[in-house]
């Protein structure tokens, strides 16, 4: 026979004292964006206007879903630098996206893939830059952590020249709100274009809003 309401609430609250008390004990974790970017000197004036189709990277999945996020987070910041999206018979520049997703235990081994969507190559600047993760994040613990690493590339839809390369690293614990594709597209997209084009060679580390 059930007990009596009164009876049982007092071991409701002490469920929900002790869910409380496991998430007070893994705070989220939530590590700046590292960024680089590489800039053609020559192409500072093409920059931010025109024309622009977005892609997935050469070497990538075409139909990944894991990237869709990603090209749409860098397509918005685009058209508010001044770009105009168009069909890529009608573009005059092509943006194309790279982007992996893993998983890192507390000794910052990759355990896995997220999910797929890796673009091929480098890029044409600063091919031996790595982005290392040498962020300090804090917290009370050792805990699972998801990386994020983007790459978009500018480049003349003619003649192939590379005007602009940007590159971005994030890493978030797992209950961080950013461990979700969509924030994390949206924080990482914001975090590369800011003050575009940016210094060539620069790294710069952007802080996420909590």
């Amino acid at each position: 026979m059930k007990a009596p309401l009164f009876q049982r609430l007092p071991a409701a609250f002490a469920v929900a004292a002790l869910a409380g008390l496991s998430a007070c004990a893994t705070p989220a974790i939530t590590g700046p964006v590292e960024v680089t970017r590489f800039v053609e000197p020559s192409a500072n004036a093409r920059l931010g206007q025109g024309t622009v189709f977005v892609e997935t990277a050469p070497g990538a999945q075409a139909d990944s879903l894991a990237l869709a996020p990603y090209k749409q987070a860098v397509a918005r910041e685009l058209a508010r630098l001044g770009y105009r999206e168009a069909p890529r018979t009608g573009a005059s520049q092509i943006a194309q996206v790279r982007v992996e997703r893993f998983v890192s235990g507390p000794d910052g081994r990759r355990r896995g893939p997220v999910s797929v969507g890796v673009g091929g190559g480098t890029g044409s600047y600063g091919s031996g830059v790595g982005l290392g993760l040498n962020i300090n994040l804090g917290g009370s613990g050792p805990q699972e952590m998801i990386g994020t690493q983007v790459g978009v590339m500018l480049r003349d839809k003619q003649s192939g020249e590379t005007y602009w390369e940007g590159r971005a690293q994030f890493s978030v614990s797992e209950n961080s709100q950013y461990a979700e594709p969509t924030a994390s597209a949206d924080a990482v997209a914001a975090a590369l274009f800011r003050d575009f084009p940016g210094r060539n060679g620069e790294t710069i580390e952007v802080k996420v809003p909590e």
